[in-house]
């Protein structure tokens, strides 16, 4: 039976090798490990359109945060396509480059880059064992959530407790931030259900949506007007050195909104990519 086991043992996969904590930018969560990102896809934040509220907000937030000031936990939530987890991205990108020039230049070490470490919805409930990994970290990390709701079961528990209620509490080198298409990331009929069956339907509404009210920061991201959208795509067309006149992109624009039935950063992007493959030009 020992040789059996040590055979199988032989034949296991090798365990993932830890990264090293205090180099690299940005890193996966994977249940139980961080992996580190072989690659970042985001856009520039000069490109992101039609939210200037929202990217000067957060931009803020996470500069203090990166000094080590007080700062909050953001949920970035509405319309989709509106550019919520491009803005994270983004900000997180811009927020690193000066603190890399600064750190050149003073050759402080507290000067480090956040990293961005990313966690899947499904993986809410190992946070704590994520946050355990990275607390004793002389970093600061920005762990993100992209599109993060609950339809059932208890992780929003949890979560609850972790960014402000828990024993413990949330680490001070690390914020949360997450994006959702719900201000409160439950449906309303889950929210409406526990009221029904509840003895004080009042109490049942307030533990469900109280989630939501331990983000510090809420974000609120609306479908794009025509002139936003249209922004969006001559943005996109500057960058990418388009060659074609801006009364037939926007002709062309306006009605590719139109056979999708929205306009979003989304939307406008994928315009943009198919204006490019028809005049033959790379998006690089």
């Amino acid at each position: 039976m020992r040789r059996i086991a040590a055979a199988l043992e032989r034949l296991a996969p090798a365990a993932p090798r830890a990264p090293d904590l205090d180099d690299g930018e940005a890193f996966v969560w994977e249940g139980s490990h961080l992996r580190a990102a072989s690659r970042l896809s985001r856009i520039d934040l000069a490109l992101l359109k039609g939210i200037d509220t929202q990217r000067d907000t957060l931009l803020a937030n996470t500069r203090r945060f990166a000094e080590g000031l007080p700062a909050n936990n953001a949920l970035l939530w509405g319309a989709k396509g509106m550019g919520k987890s491009s803005l994270v991205k983004a900000v997180h990108a811009v927020v690193n480059a000066s603190r890399v020039a600064t750190r050149a230049r003073s050759q402080r070490d507290e000067r480090a880059p956040v990293a961005l470490v990313e966690l899947h919805r499904d993986d809410v409930a190992t946070l704590p064992a994520l946050l355990a990994t990275i607390a004793a970290s002389k970093r600061r990390w920005l762990v993100f959530c992209d599109d993060l709701s609950f339809d059932g079961g208890e992780s929003y528990r949890s979560l609850k407790a972790i960014l402000e209620g828990g024993i413990e509490g949330r680490p001070d080198n690390v914020l949360f931030y997450a994006t959702s298409n719900r201000r409160h990331m439950i449906p309303r009929d889950m929210i409406e259900n526990e009221a029904a069956t509840a003895i004080r339907p009042g109490e049942a509404v307030d533990e469900k949506v109280s989630l939501s009210h331990r983000f510090g920061l809420w974000l609120g991201f609306h479908p794009a007007t025509e002139d936003e959208f249209l922004a969006m795509v001559d943005g996109y067309a500057r960058r990418y050195e388009l060659r074609i006149a801006k009364d037939d992109l926007h002709a062309a624009a306006v009605e590719w909104s139109c056979t999708r039935g929205a306009r979003s950063g989304r939307v406008a992007w994928q315009f943009i990519q198919d204006v490019a493959s028809r005049l033959g030009t790379k998006l690089d």
